[in-house]
């Protein structure tokens, strides 16, 4: 495994790391999770990402269970705030209010005594921007967070965080979470990259595969018992279009070449950039898990040609 500096911070983090959106306390059983935990630890994973909204904060009970019994100075923990998850109309946000509350749930949630890392999981407009940069300053000076960070919010309402920071004196955010992939690259390649270059801010990416359509599973039709098949999961097969999968049938065809699987390449693809401190991947079973970790290697193989093949095969359907 090897690890990647948190932006110009001076963590580091595995450059693969493990998310639990959807999977834990939902798609798998305890057992599983906890056997995923400890098979990416023991390769040398030590980043863990959650929030407080996946499964209504059962997927933080689960990750806490699972970590229970591993050095909790050796893990970088995870977790986001801002959707729904009190009653009331401050049950939601990123006042100081929701987020001094939400973080001590999610602490209690998880069995642990801080975060390393807190993300707010969007852009509040109804909240001050200084409101929510002294918050996590002050989350920060208590020690129950060690360095927070945003999710899914632009360039310009990161460096807003950064220039209110700056003004009062605060901490500013020291990473970004936005989804990446091939599939979903202009946020990030023409104004994150850029931004993270200036400020020395880390990216870790989520979505690698695009909701499972960049491991090439679909590109004969929706098997049975996988996630687009999935009742609540329309929006998802939505997204597997002809146009789409036509281009997975050639991205495919290209990671044979290499002697790889198309998800293999699909992360190895973004692990390319060194912009990008870690890219978030998830996993239902042990072999998904080997099969993301082998992607590590990909990177070395891409050579400018194979980079230009790759852009000819998605042209311009989202860059």
């Amino acid at each position: 495994m090897h690890y990647r500096r948190l932006g110009r911070s001076g963590l580091k983090v595995s450059e693969i790391s493990f998310g639990t959106w959807i999977t834990f306390g939902n798609q798998i059983e305890e057992q599983v999770a906890n056997d995923l935990i400890h098979t990416a630890y023991d390769a040398g994973v030590n980043f863990f990402d959650t929030a407080d909204v996946y499964a209504n904060g059962r997927s933080e009970e689960v990750l806490g269970k699972a970590i229970r019994d591993l050095p909790r100075p050796a893990l970088v923990i995870s977790s986001k705030v801002f959707w729904p998850t009190m009653p009331g109309p401050n049950g939601r946000g990123l006042s100081r209010k929701h987020i001094t509350e939400s973080v001590h749930a999610s602490l209690r949630r998880l069995g642990t005594d801080y975060l390393d890392l807190y993300f707010c999981h969007r852009y509040d407009p109804d909240t001050p921007i200084e409101e929510v940069v002294r918050t996590m300053s002050d989350l920060i000076h208590q020690g129950k967070i060690l360095y927070w960070g945003t999710s899914e919010w632009d360039a310009a309402q990161v460096s807003q965080a950064i220039g209110t920071a700056r003004q009062y004196g605060l901490i500013p955010p020291t990473v970004e979470q936005p989804q990446y992939n091939m599939f979903h690259r202009r946020r990030v390649e023409d104004e994150l990259a850029p931004l993270a270059r200036e400020f020395g801010l880390g990216l870790v990416t989520f979505s690698p595969l695009f909701h499972g359509i960049l491991t090439g599973k679909y590109n004969e039709g929706i098997p049975p018992g996988s996630r687009a098949s999935l009742p609540d999961m329309a929006y998802m097969r939505n997204r597997i279009t002809p146009e789409r999968i036509s281009r997975v049938r050639l991205l495919t065809a290209l990671a044979s070449e290499l002697g790889y699987t198309t998800a293999q390449l699909a992360i190895g693809w973004i692990l390319r950039r060194k912009d990008v401190s870690s890219v978030i991947t998830g996993a239902t079973r042990l072999e998904q898990f080997d099969e993301n970790i082998a992607a590590a290697e990909v990177p070395d193989k891409l050579t400018p040609d194979l980079l230009d093949r790759i852009d000819q095969i998605l042209g311009d359907v989202e860059r």
